[in-house]
């Protein structure tokens, strides 16, 4: 068990060491060396292949749904193993059994962990961690029944990081997928005809290529930028997780395939800026036409797309320019132009997401301009709100920037992200499902969003409490939640798709790219246990 240790003793001492850790660098951009150098004609058919695979099971899956509750992946070993038990009258008891012979191989006692008022149920804890023998197993106990089968093994989330990762390879639009590298989701290049302006029918252009977000082929800029944001934050925090060797095409150039990845959406953005203003089109819809087959049609500019497309831009920019200086400034006027254009309709555009484009602007050039909206907008919001994605992004820049900053908000800065990282730690511990499940906030979504955060300050401070929370989510969205399901796709032995298939978060590319950042803070976090 963990010791607790006083939120404020730990807040007054972090801030300390983060002022004096500020004040021997230039800007604040060596926490934790939080900002990474890195190296340096088809068949055309527009029929849409769906991506997702059917789970596979090599067991019997219980008929009914299970009141055990575990991970239906499984548990590392030597991590904490909890299964957890919806009951409010359980058994002492439990018994943990070898999936393969039901012969059983361990037992221990349930702890009750009374009401849950948040979950509307009853929880109790079957402890197993200190069991750490290698193989498939499942829970059983008097008068509650078995869990679905889960694994105990030295990595078992790889299997799990690397199919998210390839997730962006297979929705990859207007390219062949071959077998090679797709397997079963191999198909031919689709929606690679021009694209008609909605309200200009005559006008065509091509905007073939980037990630579809939905099943017909749509494309959507700010989703995409959104998406970008949170793999390039992954990137930045762990720049060894993601390699040169995850099987998409691009694979052994010597970049990392996380930038590989990303730039392949980077350059369908590229297409969606209008060349003469710097304005951004907001969208490629696909509307399946009875006659005419799949037309495609651009839509109108917008300024949130615009604005979304300067910081993005920017940010990519800046981490590329060491494999491609060249196509990294072209990034890096695309955003400015679209900054530009957004600046003479400030009142369309949210404080929020103009203080990140600047923040973005401002790591990348050093330019005054864009500092004074970064020191304006902070000045004004002395309490930034760390919940909303843009304010966010733009704080952990500023951060991170080696340019010069102002040392009071970067310390200001540093002691909120702290306070929202404990927010979150204790607002999950203090739930008998170990996560915030309040529903009001936006289920997955939301949790997910929480844990991008606690990845940021856990990433800065290495603290085992905060990585013991991040994989609870795990658990969670593996199967040890009420439902009993796994909302990964090709994995557990319960989907979601057999409940509401609007729940799953690998088919969506934004939440699927908080999912890589939170697997990849778990598996350097088991690195750094192993290690000490």
């Amino acid at each position: 068990m963990m010791q607790k240790y006083s939120v404020t003793k730990k807040l007054i001492c972090l801030v300390l060491s983060f002022i004096l850790l500020l004040s021997a660098v230039t800007g604040c951009g060596d926490i934790r060396n939080f900002t990474a150098d890195v190296p340096l004609s088809r068949e055309e058919n527009d029929d849409f292949t769906t991506l997702g695979l059917s789970p596979e099971f090599d067991y019997e899956v219980p008929k009914s749904l299970p009141s055990i509750l575990v991970d239906q992946v499984g548990y590392a070993v030597g991590s904490n193993k909890i299964a957890m038990i919806n009951s409010e009258t359980p058994p002492e008891t439990f018994a943990l059994l070898d999936a393969g012979t039901g012969r059983e191989v361990y037992t221990g006692k349930i702890e009750n962990k009374g009401y849950d008022a948040a979950a509307n149920a009853y929880i109790s804890y079957a402890d197993f961690t200190d069991f750490n023998t290698i193989g498939a197993y499942y829970i059983q106990a008097a008068s509650i029944g078995r869990s679905y089968v889960f694994e105990i093994g030295e990595e078992p989330y790889e299997a799990l990081f690397q199919k998210v990762f390839k997730q962006y390879y297979l929705n990859r639009c207007g390219l062949t997928l071959s077998a090679e590298f797709a397997g079963e989701a191999a198909h031919n290049a689709c929606h690679s005809r021009e694209a008609q302006m909605k309200e200009e029918a005559m006008i065509k252009q091509d905007v073939s290529g980037g990630w579809h977000v939905d099943e017909i082929g749509s494309r959507d800029v700010v989703k995409g930028c959104q998406t970008v944001n949170s793999l390039l934050l992954a990137y930045e925090l762990y720049p060894e997780a993601i390699g040169d060797a995850m099987g998409i095409p691009e694979s052994g150039n010597g970049i990392s395939d996380m930038l590989d990845e990303v730039k392949y959406e980077i350059d369908w953005l590229l297409k969606m800026q209008d060349a003469k203003s710097g304005a951004v089109y907001a969208s490629v819809s696909s509307v399946d036409n009875k006659t005419a087959g799949y037309i495609l049609y651009i839509d109108s500019i917008t300024m949130e797309a615009t604005i979304h497309f300067a910081a993005t831009m920017a940010k990519f920019s800046y981490l590329y320019q060491s494999c491609d200086r060249e196509f990294a400034t072209l990034c890096l006027q695309a955003a400015d132009r679209a900054y530009r254009y957004a600046e003479n309709y400030l009142a369309d555009v949210p404080q929020e997401q103009y203080f990140f484009a600047a923040a973005e602007l401002y790591r990348a050039t050093g330019s005054y301009r864009y500092h004074n909206v970064v020191k304006n907008y902070l000045a004004q919001n002395e309490e930034p709100d760390m919940g909303n994605d843009f304010v966010f992004w733009g704080c952990v820049t500023y951060l991170s920037t080696k340019q010069k900053v102002d040392m009071d908000l970067c310390a200001s800065l540093a002691q909120n992200l702290v306070r929202q990282g404990e927010i979150i730690s204790y607002a999950s511990k203090d739930s008998k499902l170990l996560v915030n499940t309040d529903e009001t906030r936006g289920g997955n979504s939301a949790l997910l969003r929480d844990m991008m955060r606690l990845a940021v300050v856990d990433h800065i401070i290495t603290n085992h409490e905060y990585a013991t929370v991040l994989e609870n989510h795990i658990h969670y969205m593996l199967g040890r939640n009420l439902q009993s399901i796994s909302y990964l796709d090709g994995f557990g032995g319960h989907s979601y798709q057999e409940v509401d298939k609007s729940l799953g978060i690998m088919n969506q590319v934004d939440l699927n790219a908080r999912l890589l950042l939170l697997l990849t803070a778990i598996m350097d976090d088991e690195l750094v246990v192993v290690e000490e």
